[in-house]
């Protein structure tokens, strides 16, 4: 890297970080002045909510407006070059605008690596302590528990379902375990109640029945209490609003592949979220290249023109996404395509952008 990559790449990363700064700080003043009449209800310390709520808010508010504090930086930065006709001498000096744009295409991996990894592992680790405290302190009307019931498929012959589940006691009601061998069940377990037991990793279940059947023949057994091994975990059966943003990827391929089987209907959110942590660090380097080939043209109007097109693209790119979801959630548009859809259509974007831009 030349001196005048470490310069733009500097300016760069310092303005994106002075950004996430200033912006992070105005999002958590806004969020605590909603939020004081429920935090003076906790009765807790200003210590305890910062580590068990600012703690998760503070990424959770990052990962969520990243792309856009990438492209307001560079379009920022890079705008404010132009306008000191900086890129005018270094395109006279006989440097490409390839070549002006490489500390861009750098500094836009970069931060896409930082999100995606923040994305897998970061940002769940977050979500679940963020919104656990907002469950508890700050959203008491809202209710942990399906109610409806649980059905599900455990494994290739066997089905299992819960009446009633509180997720948030991990406890159950009318519980019923079928396995089947060809067309017809020769394994079946019921229970009045079923809890989860952290200390053993088991399930305790009460006034139990179990049935063996073999043809003709059938063993009963009848069990006021039993504790037993089953083929499901208690986040196997969360379906509250943030089981799916407070999973690390590992987990949540896992529980992809799990669903799969258990022909569930949340399979294509699940995929959906699987494929925007990928799809959003991609968007991050195209927004990058995007702004940097915008703002780097010395215009009339100067900043104040690159920051209202730069909004204007974001509107647009965040509206393609929005669409690109609910046609798959709600339709039968392919998960992975339609997390990737907005990146097709801005990565045309951005290389007819390059080809119109002045050399």
């Amino acid at each position: 890297m030349k001196k005048i990559d470490w310069y733009i790449l500097k300016k760069f990363l310092s303005t994106f970080f002075f950004s996430v700064i200033l912006l992070t700080i105005i999002s958590t003043v806004i969020d605590m002045s909603e939020k004081t009449d429920d935090f003076v209800k906790s009765g807790l310390t200003a210590g305890q909510i910062f580590t068990q709520y600012y703690l998760g808010f503070i990424p959770y508010i990052i990962a969520l407006l990243f792309p856009l504090f990438v492209f307001i930086s560079v379009i920022f930065f890079t705008s404010k070059m132009a306008n000191r006709s900086e890129f005018i001498a270094i395109l006279a000096s006989g440097v490409s605008l390839k070549r002006i744009l490489r500390p861009y295409l750098i500094g836009g991996i970069f931060l896409a690596v930082l999100l995606w990894v923040g994305n897998a592992y970061l940002i769940p680790l977050a979500n679940g302590k963020r919104t656990s405290f907002e469950a508890k302190y700050t959203r008491s009307l809202m209710q942990e528990s399906t109610g409806a019931g649980i059905y599900m498929r455990t494994d290739s012959f066997t089905y299992a379902g819960i009446r009633y589940y509180d997720t948030a006691n991990k406890t159950g009601h009318n519980f019923f375990m079928d396995r089947i061998k060809g067309n017809q069940v020769v394994y079946n377990l019921r229970a009045d109640n079923i809890s989860w037991e952290f200390r053993t990793r088991e399930w305790k279940m009460t006034s139990v029945i179990e049935r063996s059947m073999d043809g003709l023949k059938e063993k009963v057994n009848y069990y006021p209490e039993l504790n037993k091994k089953l083929p499901f975990r208690p986040i196997d059966l969360k379906r509250d609003a943030f089981f799916l943003t407070s999973m690390n990827t590992p987990d949540l391929r896992e529980r992809i592949e799990k669903e799969k089987l258990r022909g569930s209907e949340t399979v294509k959110e699940l995929e959906m979220e699987y494929a925007h942590r990928s799809a959003t660090p991609a968007a991050v380097l195209l927004l990058t290249l995007i702004g940097g080939i915008l703002a780097c043209r010395k215009i009339r109007g100067g900043s104040g023109v690159h920051l209202a097109i730069g909004i204007v693209i974001c509107a647009v790119f965040i509206l393609t996404d929005r669409f690109s979801t609910i046609f798959s959630t709600k339709g039968e548009l392919n998960p992975y395509l339609a997390a990737w859809l907005p990146n097709m259509v801005f990565g045309g974007l951005t290389w007819y952008l390059y080809k119109k831009a002045p050399k």
